[in-house]
């Protein structure tokens, strides 16, 4: 496996603050065309197959595109077992996938896949988050220990990171034939 640095992207607050938007990334280049990589991050349940905590997801309609709905499925140790309704907020076929969470007009986080074809065949993914900016399970955590800000953000980001490496590495490791 190849090693993802751990990532943030934060705004200009110091130190992380969920109101600046904070996020993570990872990305790979992928042996494979971006079609396949496309038909891979568009299956609501690949990357489920990888994450510890997203479950899998079901479309709530046969729509795919921009603003579209589905109902995505996790769980997580510490915070119990949860649904939570999803909207398509970026989508460009081929190239771009991406959907906000719990509010379509302010989401709790907002995750994207971005697909860039490269020369030879290969495909640069790119999967980023971002946290907000509307109110999400971890704005509770924030709101009943402000004075932790900073550390409840770091430990979550760490967690999701961790988990969109897994789903980098397993959708290339699918992809090229090899162990995921």
């Amino acid at each position: 496996m190849t090693d993802i640095p751990l990532t943030f992207t934060s705004g200009p607050s110091d130190p992380l603050c969920y109101a600046d938007g904070v996020g993570t990334w990872v990305e790979a280049t992928i042996a494979a065309p971006s079609d396949a990589v496309w038909a891979a991050v568009t299956d609501l349940d690949m990357p489920a197959r990888f994450s510890t905590e997203y479950q899998g997801g079901t479309w709530t309609s046969e729509a795919r595109g921009l603003g579209a709905s589905f109902i995505g499925r996790n769980e997580h140790e510490a915070i119990g077992v949860w649904q939570v309704e999803s909207w398509v907020i970026a989508y460009a076929e081929g190239r771009t996938f991406g959907w906000g969470t719990s509010d379509p007009d302010s989401p709790g986080a907002q995750w994207t896949f971005h697909l860039e074809p490269q020369v030879g065949g290969s495909t640069k993914l790119l999967y980023s988050l971002t946290l907000g900016p509307g109110p999400s399970g971890l704005t509770a955590a924030i709101e009943r220990m402000p004075d932790k800000e900073a550390r409840i953000i770091e430990r979550r980001l760490v967690e999701h990171h961790g988990n969109m490496v897994k789903v980098v590495e397993g959708i290339r490791a699918e992809l090229e034939g090899g162990d995921g």
